[in-house]
C-alpha cells in the first residue's frame, strides 16, 4: 500500500470518527430499541433509560478514538483497546448489581456490535469517499474492540458472581455451625433433664422401699412421707418444665399481645409463691407500681416470672429474693423492666458472658445437686438412715438449665431483652426489658 494510499484512508477514518460522534445518539437509541425487542432481555424493562445505556456510550468512545489513533501515523491501536477495557468491566459491575444474569450480558453486547456494523454499512453506501479498505479496517478495530468488551464485561461479572457464591457458602457454613451448637445444646439440655427424672425417681424409689419396710419408728415414717412428696412435686413441675420446653421448640407457642396491668399478674405470683420461700427461711419482697398498663402476653410474663422467682427460691439459702417492675426511665420511655434479684451463689462459669453460659449450660453452672439417698437399713435396724439435712438435697433441686431455656424462649418471643449480673456466694440478678408496645 503505498503513502498516498494510506493517507486517504487515514483520512476516511477521521471522518468516520466525526460522523460517529455525531451519530452516537442515535445509534445508542437504535441499540435500546433492539434490547427492547430482543424477547430474552427483560431484566432492564423496568430501569430508566440512562440505567440502561450505563456504559455503553463509553465504548462507542472508545471507538471513535481507535479509529482517530489509526488515522495518525504508526499509532497503536491497542491504547484504545484498553481504553475500552474499564468502561466494559464496570458494565459487568452494573449489570451484575441491576440482576441480569450472565446471558443477558452477553446477548445485550452482542446487539450492540449488530448495531454498529450496520451503522458502518450504511455508511458506506450513503458516502461513496469510503473505500472497502478503510471500512473493512473499521469493521476489523470495531470488532476487536467489542471483542475485548465483552470480555472484560462477562470476566468481572462471573467474578463477582463467584465472590457471591463464596459469600453463600460462608453463610451456609456458619448457619450449619449454628444449628450444630443449638443441636449440642440441646442435647445437653435434655440429658440433664433425663438426668434429674432419674434422680428424682431414684429418691421415690428409695422412700417406697423404706415405707414398706417393718418396724419403722412414726417419725422416720414422716421423714420418708415428707421426702416422697417434695420428690412428687418436683417430678410434676420437671415433667412441666420438659413439656413446655418442647411446645417451645417446635413452635408450637403463639404470643398473644393484648393490654394488660403488669401489677394485677406479678403480685398473686409473688404471694402464691412466698409461702415456699418462707417456708425455707427466705423473704420475698415486691417493689411496684400501683399498675403498670402495657400491651404483652400476660401468660408468657406469668411464666417468665415464675421459673425465675423458683430458681432463686430452690438456690437461695440465706436472705431472700426481690421482685421490682415498672418504666425503664425517661431515657427508655418505649418498655418496661422486671428485675428478680436473689442472695443465692451466683453463677459460676469460666465463661467470660455468664449469661450466656448460664442460658446455655443451665444446671452445668450451678451448685450440684443430690439425687438420691442411701436405701433404708433393713427392718429393726435401728437407726433410720434418713439424711440429717434432707431439705438441702432432697427438694426437687433439678431442672434450672430447663427453666432458664424456657426464660430465654419466652423472652424471645416477646422481643424483651436479658440481661444478668452474678456475683459468687452474693447473688444474681436478672433484668428483663420489655417493650411497652408491639407493632400490630
Amino acid at each position: 500500500m503505498g503513502e498516498q494510499e494510506l493517507q486517504e484512508i487515514q483520512g476516511e477514518l477521521l471522518t468516520l470518527a466525526d460522523y460517529l460522534r455525531n451519530e452516537r445518539e442515535a445509534i445508542l437509541l437504535e441499540w435500546h430499541r433492539a434490547v427492547k425487542r430482543d424477547p430474552n432481555l427483560t431484566s432492564g424493562d423496568s430501569l430508566p433509560r440512562a440505567e440502561v445505556y450505563d456504559h455503553i456510550p463509553a465504548l462507542l468512545t472508545a471507538f471513535e478514538h481507535s479509529l482517530r489513533h489509526a488515522a495518525e501515523p504508526a499509532a497503536p491501536v491497542e491504547p484504545a483497546v484498553d481504553a475500552a477495557a474499564q468502561p466494559a468491566a464496570a458494565h459487568g459491575l452494573q449489570r451484575w448489581q441491576q440482576g441480569y444474569d450472565l446471558r443477558e450480558v452477553t446477548r445485550e453486547l452482542g446487539q450492540l456490535n449488530k448495531c454498529v456494523i450496520l451503522e458502518l454499512d450504511r455508511y458506506g453506501k450513503r458516502f461513496d469517499g469510503i473505500s472497502a479498505d478503510a471500512l473493512s479496517h473499521a469493521r476489523e478495530m470495531w470488532t476487536t474492540l467489542c471483542c475485548t468488551a465483552i470480555e472484560e464485561s462477562v470476566s468481572q461479572y462471573f467474578a463477582l458472581q463467584q465472590r457471591e457464591a463464596a459469600g453463600h457458602v460462608e453463610d451456609l457454613e456458619h448457619a450449619l455451625e449454628h444449628i450444630r451448637e443449638l443441636e449440642q445444646e440441646r442435647g445437653d439440655l435434655w440429658r440433664q433433664a433425663a438426668h434429674d427424672l432419674r434422680g428424682n425417681l431414684g429418691v421415690v424409689a428409695n422412700v417406697a422401699v423404706g415405707l414398706s419396710g417393718h418396724g419403722q419408728r412414726d417419725d422416720s415414717r414422716e421423714d420418708f412421707v415428707r421426702i416422697l412428696t417434695r420428690n412428687v412435686t418436683s417430678l410434676h413441675h420437671l415433667l412441666n418444665d420438659v413439656t413446655s420446653l418442647a411446645r417451645l421448640q417446635a413452635g408450637r407457642e403463639k404470643r398473644e399481645i393484648e393490654p394488660i396491668d403488669v401489677t394485677t399478674i406479678l403480685e398473686p405470683l409473688a404471694d402464691g409463691i412466698r409461702p415456699l420461700a418462707e417456708q425455707r427461711g427466705l423473704y420475698l419482697r415486691c417493689e411496684s407500681p400501683a399498675g403498670l398498663a402495657v400491651d404483652s402476653d400476660a401468660v408468657k410474663i406469668r411464666r417468665i416470672a415464675q421459673n425465675l422467682l423458683l430458681n432463686a427460691v430452690k438456690y437461695t439459702r440465706h436472705g431472700g429474693i426481690s421482685m421490682t417492675w415498672g418504666d425503664s426511665g425517661p431515657n427508655d420511655p418505649k418498655r418496661w423492666f422486671l428485675t428478680i434479684q436473689d442472695t443465692g451463689p451466683g453463677f459460676h462459669t469460666k465463661s467470660g458472658k455468664p449469661l450466656a453460659a448460664a442460658l446455655a449450660t443451665g444446671a452445668d453452672s450451678l451448685p450440684p445437686n443430690v439425687h438420691s439417698i442411701p436405701r433404708p437399713a433393713p427392718s429393726g435396724a435401728g437407726e433410720c438412715p434418713v439424711q440429717a439435712d434432707p431439705t438441702r438435697s432432697l427438694t426437687g433441686e433439678a431442672g434450672e438449665g430447663i427453666g432458664l431455656s424456657i426464660v430465654k424462649r419466652l423472652c424471645e418471643m416477646l422481643d424483651a431483652k436479658i440481661e444478668m449480673q452474678s456475683v459468687k456466694d452474693q447473688g444474681t440478678t436478672f433484668r428483663i426489658l420489655f417493650p411497652r408496645h408491639y407493632a400490630s
